[in-house]
């Protein structure tokens, strides 16, 4: 069933989201409650002191007006009386001050340790249609909104109880008087329960452009280098003012709801306030009631238009709650389609090391499974082989790749490494395993230590630089200021294209894999330092099955074996000089790659600084 995150029809929504369950946002809110209830009870309890310090001062006031005033009783005494009622109220203010946002903080931590969790659990496939500002919106500004929620409920408990105490009292001081001052408050509960008809839509609306404006903020920034090297910035900057304009649209709309609904909430208290003044003034110049009755019912009165402000305030936080609630709920109830088996085996007892087969493989991409990308694949790479995977774009090549390490599960047939299914193996196992070295490196904002021994923070130095000599990276590395320790900077830009390769292919070294995939690994790589990386790979592929794919001829030839993908099927395969003799597909495809190649050094960028 479809999650309707505004109120676009549900085709416009992200793919990922259209498998998760329905809108749930109010129970998850009350989940995240219940897991903090002894806090809240705490809460609870301390805003019911502050209740009774807070009510019983207008009886007191009362008391002392009657009796010290008019009457011959102490004013002193009276006063401490009442102060000493205000000091329990305050500092029950202060400590359901401290309960409110100490719970409201846990909760909000629990769920984003929770979140996060599960967003690193979800399959490839999820990743692939979600946007990365739209997974921080969630993160950060929606349980925002949750914290807000959260923090209200021990300042709301006290406002109900206050409330009703009031009420209570106003019926007992005189019954008369009371329904004139709470005449309002049928009237005041059907605003409210339209208030937040009117306002959920338009609050959702806000955060979903708050989501969309996120995204264009964080694929600008990550992506700087590219706005730059086009003259774009004028561009995103439209971008990002359609956006900033839809939420300050969607803003207006719920300015507007507010703005219709507050004022008539407000004033009807107001009104019994009135009433109650001219009857109640009335019935002193009567002498059917006292100066003190008075005074006390004219504060009760008052004390109930605060709490009734309030009521908007809770409305239009817990619409803004439940919104984002949706919205978190959409990525927690999203199943990961790539989960291990109840009873899962390891690789640990096999006899072969590295051994790879492709066994009759069939496979589409989740988003579009019709397709086949592989059409009944069969292939071999024994322990110690390399094996490079040459072909077309949308050959299969970097979905083999992919396969290997589980990130998506096939249709049809069956992988294994060392004989045994890749989908009876516990996945964090076979990713220890598998070491990929992507074409896209990526590496993280911390020294290049920290990088290299991403897969085992607990390596030691020697063993760093040992895989650092393997990938051909420790020399350049020594030549650094820092060495090792080196800050590289966000995403390794501070390096070059071979050197982040390099470091990338020593990360994959350091986990010490059964096989290593180097996917494209020299795609981006200047192709006159190409040389620099490929005996780099020399070194790694020496002592591994190795799975290549690749398309530039040198780093093609060091393979053992070359294997032609074409349609998602296995057209020729042998040596790169027995294909380059015997197929003309082949010289095609290395051709046309040599070509691409050829356009990407003579292409340059437009504009830019």
């Amino acid at each position: 069933m479809a999650i309707l995150l505004t109120n676009r029809p549900p085709d416009t929504l992200p793919r990922a989201f259209r498998r998760s369950g329905s809108p749930n946002g109010w129970g998850l809110l009350f989940e995240a409650i219940r897991t903090e209830r002894s806090g809240v009870v705490v809460g609870i309890i301390v805003a019911l002191f502050w209740t009774a310090g807070k009510v019983s001062v207008p009886w007191l006031v009362q008391l002392g007006i009657d009796r010290g005033v008019e009457g011959d009783e102490s004013l002193v005494f009276w006063a401490a009386v009442i102060s000493s009622a205000g000091l329990v109220s305050g500092l029950c203010t202060g400590l359901r001050r401290w309960w409110a946002f100490r719970n409201a903080r846990r909760a909000e931590m629990r769920l984003r340790d929770r979140l996060f969790a599960h967003v690193q659990r979800l399959h490839f496939a999820f990743h692939d249609g979600v946007q990365t500002g739209d997974l921080m919106s969630r993160a950060n500004t929606d349980l925002q909104q949750f914290q807000n929620f959260i923090t209200m409920v021990p300042v709301t408990a006290g406002n109900i109880l206050s409330v009703i105490a009031v009420t209570v009292l106003l019926l007992l001081i005189n019954p008369g008087l009371a329904v004139l001052a709470l005449v309002g408050l049928p009237v005041v509960n059907v605003l409210g329960r339209r208030f937040s008809q009117r306002l959920h839509p338009a609050v959702m609306g806000i955060q979903t452009e708050s989501a969309e404006l996120a995204t264009v903020v964080e694929e600008t920034i990550a992506g700087i280098r590219v706005v730059k090297g086009f003259g774009a910035e004028e561009l995103q900057a439209g971008k990002l003012g359609k956006e900033a304009d839809d939420v300050y649209g969607r803003s207006l709309e719920a300015a507007t709801v507010r703005s219709i609904f507050l004022p008539a909430i407000e004033l009807l208290p107001n009104l019994g306030l009135v009433l109650v003044l001219f009857r109640g003034g009335h019935l002193v110049l009567d002498g059917a009631m006292t100066l003190g009755e008075l005074v006390s019912f004219n504060i009760y009165v008052l004390m109930l238009i605060q709490p009734l402000r309030m009521l908007g305030m809770v409305v239009a936080n817990g619409q803004r709650a439940s919104a984002a609630g949706e919205r978190i709920h959409s990525v927690l109830s999203t199943a990961p389609l790539i989960v291990d088996q109840a009873h899962p085996v390891g690789l640990h007892g096999t006899s072969s090391v590295g051994r790879v087969e492709f066994r009759d493989v069939s496979f589409g991409y989740p988003d579009e499974p019709e397709v086949a990308v592989l059409d009944h694949l069969t292939l071999t790479v024994e322990p110690g082989e390399t094996v490079a995977l040459v072909g077309p774009t949308g050959s299969g090549k970097s979905t083999v790749a992919r396969l290997i390490p589980r990130f998506y599960d096939i249709a049809g047939g069956e992988i294994l490494l060392d004989g045994v299914d890749i989908r009876t193996v516990r996945r964090q196992e076979l990713r220890r395993a598998v070491g990929i070295v992507f074409e896209e490196t990526f590496l993280f904002s911390s020294s290049i230590r920290d990088n290299i021994a991403f897969a085992d923070p607990d390596a030691s130095l020697d063993e760093v630089r040992a895989a650092a000599c393997l990938a051909g990276a420790d020399e350049f590395i020594e030549e650094l200021e820092h060495g090792y320790e080196e800050a590289i900077g966000e995403r390794g830009y501070s390096l070059s294209g071979g050197q982040r390769q390099r470091i990338a292919i020593a990360r994959a070294v350091l986990a010490d894999p059964r096989v290593v995939v180097l996917d494209d690994a020299t795609s981006a790589v200047d192709p006159t330092k190409e040389h620099e990386i490929r005996d780099a790979l020399a070194e790694v592929m020496g002592k591994r099955t190795t799975i290549m794919i690749a398309h530039r001829p040198a780093t093609v030839a060091l393979a053992d074996r070359v294997v032609l993908l074409d349609g998602g099927r296995i057209i020729a395969e042998g040596t790169h000089q027995e294909l380059l003799v015997a197929s003309e597909r082949y010289r095609e495809v290395l051709a046309a790659a040599e070509e691409l190649d050829s356009g990407e050094l003579t292409e340059q960028p437009a504009g830019g600084d």
